[in-house]
């Protein structure tokens, strides 16, 4: 037994809001491996593995389908007990054992609960928080999608002093980002140069401390960029400020998800078009799954985020599991289950 084999393994926690690209960061990470073996801990908002399904269907030698533990329906930081230890303690036992650990965290999360999570002592003792890559879709921040107006708010204060100011989307936004030791500003070719450089501008003046932004798009960033950064994050605390600081827990009550089945279709594009007049009307944040084309072999894997979609074959059908196609929506509270489910039947 070597020494390596006592020495804390470095994991990396993904985070960033909804649509913000964290998979495909990952993904490329796991075909850029570098040699390394690599362990991945999903944890997603809804009840389809959308985002497992996808890198598990990488099949990539570094990071084989074993070393990939998914915590569907939940959030791993609000139950370290139940579902984070174990996950811990399931990639911990593999036969071999991965040089570094990947956390996607649900775009819902608040990072810094879960590093706090590692001060446990079963877990400090094996594991160190290498860093906490936020990921930001730079497309919809350049739009305003998470910054409140501020002169708009004072008329409203003016007028209704009851009114309640918090935006829960811009709360978990900035958490994010305050808790990050690195930035990806992706999507970087839907934007213009004005546009990259005022959305850098206002994410260096939201965080208090110097952390690097790395412009890409596709989510292509290399692993010597994502990996290694040593932060130690869990002895960094204090230098992690967040909205729910000093609250015992956090919960997800300002959202809501569900998930739908769908038939097979026979016009993707007419049933894209569809979907995204469904995400306007009904301010859906994110719509995502698998769908059946009539008379293709291959599955259809849907994206969008807001009103923006992105689609494309990804792969064979399971051979062990029926042809289910199933579409995951996550929105603020409120959503209209009922009107979304009337629309998507429509258009079927």
């Amino acid at each position: 037994m070597s020494a390596s084999d006592f020495a804390k393994i470095p994991v990396t926690i993904v985070t960033g809001f909804l649509g913000a690209g964290k998979t495909t960061v990952i993904r490329n990470l796991l075909e850029n491996a570098g040699g390394r073996r690599l362990a991945l801990i999903i944890n997603e908002f809804g009840d389809v593995g959308v985002d497992g399904d996808i890198l598990r269907a990488c099949g990539v030698e570094a990071c084989p389908e074993e070393n990939i533990v998914e915590l569907a329906n939940g959030c791993i930081c609000c139950t370290v007990a139940d579902d984070f230890a174990p996950a811990i303690e399931t990639l911990l036992s593999l036969p071999q054992r991965p040089d570094h650990i990947v956390i996607e965290t649900s775009g819902l999360a608040l990072p810094k609960p879960l590093v706090k999570a590692f001060d446990w002592p079963a877990i400090r003792s094996r594991l160190t928080v290498d860093a906490v890559v936020a990921v930001v879709d730079g497309a919809a921040v350049a739009a305003g999608r998470f910054a409140d107006d501020p002169e708009k708010l004072l008329a409203q204060r003016a007028e209704d002093l009851a009114i309640d100011h918090d935006n829960p989307l811009e709360e978990v936004y900035t958490d994010q980002l305050l808790c990050a030791d690195l930035i990806i500003l992706n999507k970087t070719d839907l934007m213009d140069a004005d546009s990259i450089a005022r959305v850098s501008a206002e994410i260096e003046a939201a965080v208090p401390r110097a952390v690097r932004i790395v412009e890409t798009r596709e989510g292509k960033v290399a692993a010597e960029i994502l990996l290694g950064l040593k932060a130690s994050a869990e002895d960094d605390l204090a230098n992690r400020p967040s909205h729910h600081d000093g609250e015992e827990d956090h919960d997800h009550e300002d959202f809501d998800s569900f998930a739908l089945p769908v038939g097979a279709i026979a016009d993707a594009p007419a049933f894209i078009a569809q979907l995204q007049s469904i995400a306007s009307a009904h301010d859906v944040l994110r719509i995502k799954g698998f769908l059946e084309v009539s008379g293709k072999p291959m599955r259809l894997l849907v994206q969008g985020v807001g009103a923006r979609f992105r689609h494309h074959f990804d792969g064979a059908w399971p051979a062990h599991a029926p042809r289910a196609s199933s579409l995951v929506f996550i929105g603020e509270k409120g959503m209209d289950r009922q009107a979304i489910t009337r629309a998507l039947a429509s258009s079927l």
